[in-house]
């Protein structure tokens, strides 16, 4: 995983880019689909780590106001 993130993070954009530049090449008018397609598969995935965030969060909220109960603290 330590070499692995880098690499992923580096060739991840330069494969859309170039992935976007041979769709203009080939189709130009399906450049557009191919964008929106992207934008589709970002938006989920960004989705999924915003919930992740949340529910840590939430977690992490509770798991602190419950050891504050438990010793002898009130509750806001």
């Amino acid at each position: 995983m330590r070499i692995a993130k880098p690499i992923l993070l580096v060739t991840t954009p330069i494969g859309l880019l170039e992935g976007f530049y041979e769709c203009y090449k080939l189709a130009g008018g399906l450049l557009f689909l191919m964008a929106a397609m992207v934008g589709v598969v970002g938006v989920a995935f960004w989705t999924v780590v915003a919930t992740i965030r949340r529910e840590d969060r939430a977690s992490t909220e509770s798991r602190v106001a419950h050891a504050g109960a438990e010793e002898g603290e009130c509750k806001r």
